[in-house]
Formats: C-alpha cells, sequence, structure tokens
C-alpha cells in the first residue's frame, strides 16, 4: 500500500533553472509548508554531474537537506560520471535505485519525474 504522505521526486533534467525553479522550489516548500510530511529527492543521470559541478545547486541540496528534504542519488549513474564522492561528501547519500524504484513504482507511491 501506497505511503500517501511521501514523495519521492525523481530529478533526471540536468537544467539548473528547472532544478531551482522547480525540484527544489517545490521540495523545500513542500515540507516547509507541511504539503507533504516526507519528501525524498532522488538524484538520477544527468543532475548528477550537475550537483557535483554547480556551486549554486550545491547550495540549494544544503537548504533542501536543512528543510528535511531527504538527498539520494544513484549509485550505477554517479559511479558513471565519477562523482560518488563528490556527491558523499556533500552529505548525499549515494546507493543502487534501480530495484527501489521498480518497488516504489509497483506500490503506487506518490512520485514526481522531472
Amino acid at each position: 500500500m501506497a505511503d500517501q504522505s511521501h514523495l519521492y521526486v525523481l530529478w533526471t533534467n540536468g537544467d539548473p533553472i528547472t532544478s531551482e525553479k522547480m525540484v527544489f522550489m517545490y521540495t523545500i516548500n513542500s515540507l516547509l509548508h507541511g504539503w507533504w510530511d516526507k519528501v525524498t529527492l532522488i538524484i538520477w543521470g544527468a543532475t548528477a554531474k550537475l550537483v557535483a559541478e554547480n556551486e549554486v545547486i550545491q547550495k540549494k541540496i544544503e537548504e533542501a537537506k536543512e528543510a528535511g528534504v531527504h538527498i539520494t542519488a544513484c549509485k550505477a549513474c554517479a559511479d558513471q560520471l565519477g562523482v560518488s564522492e563528490t556527491l558523499k561528501s556533500l552529505g548525499v547519500e549515494v546507493r543502487y535505485w534501480g530495484m527501489p524504484l521498480t518497488e516504489l513504482l509497483k506500490k503506487g507511491e506518490k512520485l514526481l519525474t522531472i
């Protein structure tokens, strides 16, 4: 059964404007305003490289963590892009997400894909 109070955001769009003006704006405000009880941001693909290289996005990661957003990244993507250690140093959980994402989908969890 799906947890109706937990939002998962699958973030694959490497555009910095979309990141700032949608991904972080929504995830942070979702917790600050009580729209969701829990928010998990999943970094996948190009976004792993964006986070590792962009200082503005790194500040947004810190703001999101301070607001209570759980931030995690796909280990396979991060390893292939050579940024796993950088993500870890930013306090991002790095783990394999293929099977867990499949389980979320099968359970009908709330998943927003950007």
